[in-house]
Formats: structure tokens, C-alpha cells, sequence
């Protein structure tokens, strides 16, 4: 996974995401709009309509004093301890 920061600002952050689809970005966005302080998540998939985008781009806008980054980052985290859960339930179900 390649990252690029596009644009940041105090309440916005537009990353690149290289080498991703639907999958993990949905999973992302759901996390990111669970995340105390986020206004928006969205992700653009259309390269051919995005002025030659080739990978899917992950806008995060924020609430005033919540950086963009760090609702990033939190999301994350959310996702590692859900994937954990998961993993430690289907080992406990084999």
C-alpha cells in the first residue's frame, strides 16, 4: 500500500491510496465515519473521470480541533481490534 497526501488542512485531509479497491476502502470509510469528531469520509474510485487519477483518493473532513490525521489514525486502530476480534473468535470456533 502506497500513501500520498494530496492536500491537508486543520479540517481536511485528501490522501491517495495506492494499490487498494472497494474493499479496504469501504472498510475504512465505515471506521473513519464511526470516529468521534469526522464530518465526512468518502473515497472517489473513477480515474478515468477524475482528471487521470489512477488510484483511489480518501477524503477526511473534520469538526473544528480535530485533526484529520489523528481520526486517521484512530479509525485505524478501531479496524486492527476488529480484525483482531475477529480472528481470535474464528480460531476459538475451528
Amino acid at each position: 500500500m502506497e500513501l500520498r497526501v494530496i492536500t491537508k488542512t486543520d479540517d481536511e485531509l485528501r490522501l491517495e491510496i495506492g494499490g487498494e479497491d472497494h474493499t479496504f476502502l469501504n472498510v475504512l470509510k465505515r471506521a473513519l465515519l464511526d470516529t468521534e469528531g469526522v464530518s465526512t469520509a468518502m473515497y472517489d474510485m473513477n480515474p478515468e473521470q477524475s482528471g487521470g487519477q489512477t488510484d483511489p483518493v480518501l477524503t477526511v473532513q473534520t469538526e473544528a480541533g480535530v485533526d484529520p490525521l489523528d481520526a486517521l489514525a484512530e479509525a485505524s486502530r478501531a479496524i486492527q481490534e476488529t480484525t483482531d476480534e475477529f480472528q481470535d473468535a474464528f480460531q476459538a470456533a475451528a
